[in-house]
């Protein structure tokens, strides 16, 4: 079936690519937050247990709009680990153990999400494609808002 988006088949095709990018990278960080969320130790467990869930949790319901868009580009999503973890510039295992090397891996990862971001942002406008971009600004604010609440924490 034909489809008439106000986007060429080669538009929708490289928008997908990019969101598809913003998919697999947040959802190596979903994976690294909650591995680091289940592994937490020390005097700061209470407090890091609970910023980890609550960004884990916030991760995984954007992945589910991430992906939508790319199905509403009429692109298919990602099927598999193997999938994500070739768009992802983010690798989803959660090495550290230390409380402060959690939250500055955790910090990169986010660092690493707004520059995926701001690169499809970059092809939306060239696009015209103001849908992936109404999805992806909130995107980039939570990330924003995220390394900045981590970067405060680092102690």
């Amino acid at each position: 079936m034909s489809i008439n988006m106000g986007l060429s088949d080669a538009q929708r095709e490289a928008m997908a690519k990019a969101v598809t990018a913003v998919l697999a990278d947040t959802y190596a960080l979903y994976f690294k937050t909650h591995v680091y969320h289940w592994n937490i130790t020390g005097p700061r467990f209470h407090d890091l247990h609970i910023l980890f869930e609550t960004q884990y949790n916030e991760l995984w319901m954007a992945t589910d709009v991430i992906a939508e868009r790319i199905r509403a580009l009429d692109v298919v999503a990602p099927r598999s680990y193997a999938e994500m973890t070739e768009a992802a510039a983010i690798k989803s295992g959660g090495e550290a153990t230390e409380a402060n090397d959690m939250l500055r891996d955790l910090l990169k990862g986010h660092e690493t999400v707004v520059a995926t971001i701001r690169k499809a942002l970059a092809l939306a406008a060239e696009h015209g494609d103001e849908a992936t971009a109404d999805i992806l600004t909130p995107r980039l604010t939570e990330h924003e808002k995220s390394a900045w609440m981590l970067r405060s924490t680092v102690g």
